[in-house]
């Protein structure tokens, strides 16, 4: 079973129209989960990191809160940096879907690339349901994943996320303008609402109640949570340059996804020339779409092994290293304002909780300024095959609704802090012996940021490249 949401501009009546008759496919028939869901990098669903969630998507952990045993602890304050939920395919993408499913429709052999179920499911009877005007809108499935959290963090601090303080505004929620990151803080606000109780209400029902209206509140705050476009340092020197990314390009041109692409041409009975690498992967994130949209193991997805997963995670993953994270320092330079906002509210008296939704590429900056899932080693177009163990996964780090909870006890010894990302501890870099250490231990870390790591400085001071954009 799958629900769906009202997108904008009558998205809803169209996907009715072509999702109710593929839900007959036969490969609907093999297990609901794909065997390369693990792999799709920002792509990739919440449960992938959490699997027991498939189970009890409403199951929160205590033993995930680490203060010291010895000491008499309570939580106190709690940030809260959120990644939006599951979210329809961008223009971009939905484009590049709609070329390929004309070029399986009109080019692909009938003769070649194996008679099973899911080649005749691709070739004769998928069709690209997306339309534009889904535009990276959140879907049902990404209401529910905020909603879950937003329970799961309830019962995790319930005296920090409690209906009180919510009601009283005492919980500050903030949110980046972009339309999905708007209806998640939205969802998560809901959560709040049905985990504090409705008696007779199953919180797992997607439908709200008809006699009351939700009220939710919420800042929009671009300058935090899409810092990236205010950097100017960032967008000419890194987003608009073409040389950026030249391990990217030299990637998806190289060995590896040469063996992809072929592999993928074989198997549909397409000539190798039509298959692009944007063709290739695209058919990738239609394995993804399908499973995060609309929980389905589409026919896509058997496409590709293992092996062509792990390709293709490791291409997405080279484009957000040096795109948003520690392939170019201004990357996370450019999230300051969003450190500073961070340790400035750890630092206020009363502490209000903050809830704060934005993007992968909100959080990835962030992580990266904080010196987290760094490897030794850098990704490159030329390490693949020593890079299986890589701490730097995507998939791992920023599925949809990725989160970074900065936790504050009042402890005996002084206040403490905790990090946990995607609900599990995190131990912060140099501060490796405690799960919560003394807060300040923690600023006198990072001190070099909180004295420094100007963001007119950073991004306004430094020489950049104006190069022309190429979009990958």
């Amino acid at each position: 079973m799958f629900s769906v949401t009202q997108p904008a501009g009558g998205v809803l009546l169209a996907a009715l129209g072509l999702v109710v008759p593929r839900l007959s496919f036969a490969s609907l028939s093999v297990p609901d989960i794909p065997h390369i869901a693990p792999y799709f990098g920002t792509k990739t669903r919440y449960e992938e990191v959490n699997p027991h969630l498939l189970r009890d998507p409403l199951s929160a952990d205590p033993s995930v809160l680490r203060s010291p045993p010895a000491e008499r602890c309570s939580p106190v304050h709690l940030t809260a940096v959120i990644r939006h939920g599951s979210r329809y395919p961008t223009i971009k993408n939905i484009r590049r879907i709609q070329k390929l499913s004309e070029l399986v429709r009109t080019e692909a052999s009938r003769s070649s690339g194996g008679s099973e179920d899911w080649i005749q499911d691709i070739r004769s009877r998928w069709e690209a349901w997306y339309t534009e005007d889904m535009d990276g809108q959140l879907v049902a499935k990404g209401r529910d994943d905020l909603r879950q959290l937003a329970s799961r963090l309830a019962s995790l601090f319930p005296s920090l996320l409690s209906e009180e303080n919510v009601k009283n505004r005492r919980v500050r929620f903030l949110t980046s303008s972009k339309h999905r990151c708007v209806s998640s803080v939205e969802a998560f606000q809901e959560g709040l609402q049905r985990h504090w109780g409705r008696p007779g209400e199953s919180q797992h029902s997607v439908c709200v109640r008809a006699d009351t209206e939700p009220e939710y509140s919420h800042e929009v705050d671009d300058e935090l949570m899409r810092f990236f476009e205010r950097c100017r340092g960032y967008v000419e020197g890194v987003e608009n340059n073409h040389t950026a990314l030249l391990e990217v390009e030299k990637f998806k041109h190289g060995k590896e996804m040469e063996g992809v692409r072929r592999r993928m041409a074989d198997r549909l009975g397409l000539p190798h020339h039509r298959l692009t690498p944007d063709l290739v992967e695209a058919a990738f994130f239609l394995c993804s779409y399908e499973l995060s949209i609309r929980s389905v193991h589409s026919p896509w997805c058997f496409l590709f092994n293992e092996t062509d997963a792990k390709v293709l995670e490791y291409k997405s993953d080279l484009k957000q290293y040096w795109k948003r994270a520690y392939g170019h320092e201004i990357s996370s330079l450019s999230s300051c304002p969003l450190f500073h906002h961070v340790f400035r509210t750890l630092d206020k008296a009363g502490r209000p909780p903050s809830v704060l939704v934005g993007h992968a590429e909100t959080l990835l900056p962030l992580l990266s300024l904080l010196g987290l899932y760094k490897d030794q080693t850098p990704p490159t177009a030329s390490n693949y095959p020593s890079q299986h163990g890589r701490r730097f996964q995507t998939s791992q780090i920023v599925p949809y609704a990725a989160n970074l909870l900065f936790v504050l006890y009042d402890c005996q010894r002084g206040p403490r802090l905790q990090l946990l990302i995607n609900e599990s501890p995190v131990r912060f870099p140099g501060l490796e012996e405690e799960d919560a250490p003394l807060y300040r231990d923690v600023r006198a870390t990072y001190r070099h940021l909180l004295d420094g790591c100007d963001f007119h400085r950073e991004c306004e001071g430094r020489a950049v490249g104006r190069a022309p954009n190429t979009e990958l």
